[in-house]
């Protein structure tokens, strides 16, 4: 393969060093617990602040319920 046998998406940003620095390789470790699509009713202000935060909102959501969960077992 050549790179001009690559197919570029052109919606796609270009990865930069860190993007690239943060992708991850899951070959050899643990697979990744299985996630369930749920409605849930959070309340507004608290997925407004959440969202402002960024990009992976809802995967910090969820580390914090995990270590709320972890805390209490």
């Amino acid at each position: 393969m050549t790179d001009a046998d690559v197919v570029r998406d052109g919606d796609a940003p270009e990865w930069t060093p860190e993007m690239f620095g943060r992708a991850i390789a899951r070959k050899g470790l643990k697979p990744v617990p299985k996630k369930a699509l749920l409605s849930l009713r959070i309340d507004a202000d608290v997925v407004e602040w959440f969202r402002s935060q960024g990009a992976g909102y809802q995967s910090r959501m969820n580390a914090l319920l995990r270590a709320y969960m972890e805390a209490h077992q």
